[in-house]
């Protein structure tokens, strides 16, 4: 059974059900090393919510992993240095690994991983990153050739939608080299199969004073310039009437700002950081969940999977690395200027019930395609053509 370590900064709910999986088919010997040792007690602080999070659902349960000693005098994801682990590639080789997965370069010790074990055992990579904020100009062409250094030490990279994939087309991954590894969440936790989401959204909407017949827009996330829920007072303007309700739901840099431009709007309401376990409720309180973005770095957007999964409708602008992977008849794409077609799409919606409900169940039956099985099948059959190659 081939050994395959996997090596990434801390465990995060997009991640650890994959890794758990994994090693569960029996065909892959796992082990992840977490490089960002402070994250084991399972709370961080978090910038963009401006808070400590620590996730309520189990996220190192069911796989083999260890938390590496990190000796970085400012521990943390949000820097290079801050991932510094002098013992990490004598801690791979002492297990053995047959072949690496590694989950993000910009990180001293990530870094050193791929340029070591580039043509000792396979190296696998995963990233997300886009070309969608990309400016033409020196600095372009400086940064192309940096990552392209920097892509000649992996062997395959498991790419997550369309614009990851040209971004790593861009920087010299070849054809054969691509794995596809959508992005994905637990598919099976967000819907609601017994309607017990939907009598809790329902009880939610009673205590936030929402009626039944009221529409709701959603918004999820860090309440950051980059995310730009400012969108929402743009939509709340032109969207009147009392049976319209604009949610936000998160913290961060803006908070008080937007709080202070919607106190003469009650229709726009807004709730703290909500954990996991409550988010298949609140996106089961909309109607229709918008995340207009304007960038940078806005690489997928995983909000959108946990929405449609809820089977709610989705709006997301152009720098939104999954939107053109994740909606077509589902909901729009647009400009993060384009608030008038945002306007119109969410009117009828509201207008034509025939086309709110088929816009529902696309949701739901388009993010299947979206799944932890997918990523799970993709890497086994990758390390099963890295088998057969090395006879």
């Amino acid at each position: 059974m081939m050994r395959l370590a996997v090596v990434t900064t801390h465990p995060i709910q997009y991640n650890a059900p994959w890794f758990r999986l994994l090693a569960q088919t029996g065909k892959l010997d796992v082990r992840v090393f977490y490089t960002w040792e402070a994250s084991k007690n399972n709370e961080k602080y978090d910038p963009g919510f401006k808070r400590v999070i620590g996730w309520d659902i189990p996220l190192l349960d069911g796989y083999d992993h260890v938390f590496v000693k990190n000796v970085a005098s400012q521990q943390g994801s949000h820097h290079f240095k801050g991932i510094d682990n002098p013992t990490l590639i004598q801690e791979i080789k002492d297990w053995k690994a047959e072949a690496v997965l590694i989950i993000g370069w910009a990180y001293k010790s990530h870094l050193a991983c791929l340029r070591y074990f580039k043509g000792k055992i396979p190296v696998l990579f995963r990233g997300d990153s886009t070309l969608l904020d990309e400016k033409a100009g020196l600095k372009k062409y400086l940064r192309r050739l940096a990552l392209t250094y920097v892509y000649r030490h992996i062997d395959y990279a498991l790419y997550v939608g369309e614009n990851n994939k040209q971004y790593f087309k861009a920087h010299g991954i070849k054809t054969n080299q691509l794995v596809y590894a959508p992005h994905a969440i637990d598919n099976t936790r967000f819907i609601d199969t017994d309607g017990s989401y939907a009598n809790e959204a329902y009880k939610l909407r009673e205590k936030m004073g929402i009626a039944v017949d009221d529409f709701v827009v959603l918004f999820a996330g860090k309440l950051e310039e980059k995310k730009n829920p400012a969108f929402l007072m743009q939509l709340a303007a032109q969207l009147k009437g009392d049976k319209m309700r604009f949610v936000i739901v998160g913290n961060g840099e803006l908070e008080t700002s937007l709080k202070e431009s919607a106190q003469n709007d009650n229709r726009i309401v807004f709730l703290d950081f909500q954990n996991q376990k409550i988010m298949p409720v609140i996106y089961n309180m909309a109607d229709v969940f918008i995340l207009p973005s304007i960038g940078p770095n806005e690489t997928w957007g995983l909000a959108l999977n946990e929405a449609m999964a809820c089977g709610r409708p989705v709006i997301a602008t152009n720098k939104v690395g999954g939107a053109i992977d994740l909606i077509k008849e589902n909901g729009i794409i647009i400009s993060p200027d384009e608030i008038g077609k945002a306007v119109s799409y969410i009117t009828k919606l509201r207008t034509d019930k025939s086309f709110f409900t088929e816009s529902k169940s696309a949701s739901i039956n388009r993010i299947q395609g979206f799944s932890f099985d997918v990523i799970v099948d993709n890497i086994i059959q990758l390390t099963d053509r890295i088998k057969q190659e090395r006879k």
